[in-house]
């Protein structure tokens, strides 16, 4: 009979710290709002570009549009033939989610 006592005071123990490291852990969980994961670049300059946008590298002709992934602090560059070139702008948060236009960028 004492077998079968400490069996279920163990067994009760064991299930309450497991609830309780539960609980712990839910408490401990940071939570981040996501406005945007990608806001979109419009050319509407008189010409075609060619940029790098972070990730990779596009060309707008005039009036045509991209999605660029929105990472805080990346900069979209000017490209021509592959190559990066100088800094256009640095990504900041309130443009996530947010259609720009290319002219007022530069």
């Amino acid at each position: 009979m004492k077998i079968i006592y400490v069996a279920v005071c163990v067994l009760f123990l064991s299930a309450f710290t497991s609830l309780e490291q539960e609980d712990s852990a839910l408490t401990n969980v940071e939570i981040t709002e996501t406005v945007g994961s990608s806001f979109t670049l419009i050319n509407d300059t008189k010409e075609k570009v060619s940029i790098y946008t972070g990730s990779g590298f596009v060309t707008l002709n005039k009036g045509s549009k991209t999605n660029i992934t929105c990472k805080v602090g990346k900069e979209v560059r000017w490209a021509e033939k592959g190559m990066k070139k100088d800094v256009i702008f640095k990504i900041k948060s309130d443009m996530c989610g947010e259609t720009l236009k290319l002219s007022k960028l530069m």
